[in-house]
């Protein structure tokens, strides 16, 4: 049974819109946010049993919390691996997530017991955007248009580095408009069952017609549900906005194969689903030998889950890296820590915000031990779906945060790994943070530096 909240926060994107009356309001919702502490399902519970744990110990373990319902998590991955039943429970009225949690651990079948968090979203180009001077964060010192505090992509495609469509990544966030005419071409399909029947679970992963990927939030194949999807959209233009096309933007890798994991909705995205998207991408490369090599995670919030450390850690030793969003509170992600980009596994890279003059974003969270690089944030041209009298149409806008810088690196590590097909995930995030170009980060970040695609 579906066990959605009527108590889950509405979704608000940890996105400003370049225009200063709506950058303050995002700010100060992010701001507001961090200083109320993390979110949660009030009434909700994630609880890891052991390995080989009976029926009959799982109901006991439950009856100490008074579930009135229990969702099983557990992916067919997790299912694959051996690693124990993950559910979700939904507890009674007048039971606190923190008693729950409590009665829960000390039943010797439960491995851990956790809330279920809340998240937000934290060759040269002929393409209008980027020859107007308006895609700075594709530039670099050398490129014309130039700016030196661009990511440098445009010096690598000018070298002839465009090619990258035997390369795959994950868009975990809203939903993308696959159909929009400027991503169309690089919206990758599931190969088992885009050429399926209508209905079957043609390769067998335990999601019907999953195509263009998977919607966790509304349980369903239509991973695109309209112009609330903006989000998601515009990531998936930095990341892959089809390039030299003579229309629009350009992405960072004009060929790369993108494929969704819809966990954000209208109400936030949950750590519950979360893990499933995770685990989504990680199934697919395993068991279908898809080559994604890179998830982007423009979102945050919540506090430190195991059971989504232990996804990301799957998906690491499937060699698939983890780009995350620093985030969007103006904070020291040393001080307090940002989840899931402080996380402390090793396939995370960790991005944080800068403006065309170089600097760090006002809004951008920061962390010299805890935030990997900085890339351009700040006023980013990308897709975006609209409403229109006939439904939806295709559009673009410019958008501020985190959000707007994590998919410069995502798009980075497709090229990266087109360029270099023996890479490796750990060789291809040493090339991204080796590979900076020195700015005013120091002491804000690991590297001190900012993305530069120009020494590929």
């Amino acid at each position: 049974m579906s066990l959605k909240s009527p108590f889950v926060a509405a979704l608000t994107a940890a996105v400003a819109i370049a225009t200063a009356p709506a950058f303050a309001q995002d700010a100060e919702s992010d701001l507001a946010r961090a200083s109320s502490g993390p979110q949660f399902v009030p009434n909700e519970v994630l609880v890891k049993f052991r390995p080989g744990t009976a029926a009959a110990d799982k109901a006991n373990a439950r009856g100490r919390a008074g579930a009135m319902g229990a969702e099983v998590i557990t992916t067919p991955l997790m299912k694959q691996l051996g690693t124990g039943d993950l559910e979700l429970l939904q507890l009674p009225p007048g039971m606190t997530v923190a008693n729950a949690m409590g009665k829960l651990k000390a039943h010797f079948a439960v491995d851990y017991a956790e809330p279920n968090w809340i998240y937000y979203h934290d060759a040269t180009s002929n393409d209008p955007y980027f020859t107007n001077g308006s895609l700075w964060g594709m530039y670099g010192a050398s490129t014309t248009p130039a700016n030196q505090f661009g990511g440098g992509a445009a010096a690598a495609w000018a070298s002839g580095k465009t090619s990258c469509g035997n390369v795959w990544v994950g868009i975990i966030d809203e939903g993308y408009m696959h159909a929009h005419p400027d991503l169309a071409a690089n919206a990758g399909k599931n190969p088992r069952e885009a050429s399926g029947g209508a209905g079957v679970d043609d390769d067998g992963n335990g999601f019907v017609d999953d195509v263009y990927g998977w919607d966790f939030d509304g349980n369903n194949s239509t991973v695109f549900d309209g112009a609330g999807d903006d989000h998601g959209t515009h990531v998936a233009g930095t990341i892959g906005g089809v390039g030299g096309n003579g229309a629009g933007v350009a992405g960072v890798c004009w060929s790369v194969k993108l494929m969704n994991a819809k966990f954000l909705g209208r109400r936030g995205g949950t750590t519950a689903n979360a893990i499933k998207a995770v685990d989504y991408f990680t199934n697919l490369k395993i068991n279908q030998g898809l080559n994604f090599v890179a998830t982007n995670n423009s979102w945050g919030g919540g506090g430190y889950s195991q059971a989504l450390y232990d996804a990301i850690e799957r998906a690491n030793r499937s060699g698939i890296l983890f780009i995350a969003a620093a985030g969007n509170s103006g904070l020291n992600n040393d001080v307090t820590p940002h989840y899931p980009s402080s996380y402390g596994n090793t396939n995370i890279i960790a991005v944080a915000s800068i403006t065309s003059t170089g600097g760090l974003s006002s809004f951008s969270n920061y962390g010299a031990t805890t935030v990997d690089l900085g890339a351009p944030g700040s006023g980013i041209w990308s897709t975006v779906p609209v409403s229109s009298k006939g439904g939806v149409a295709a559009s673009y806008a410019s958008y501020s945060g985190t959000s707007m810088a994590t998919p410069h690196v995502t798009g980075a590590v497709a090229l990266y790994k087109a360029i270099n097909p023996n890479a490796d995930a750990a060789t291809i995030k040493a090339a991204i943070l080796n590979g900076t170009s020195t700015n005013a980060l120091s002491g804000k970040t690991v590297t001190g530096d900012r993305l530069n695609v120009s020494t590929f």
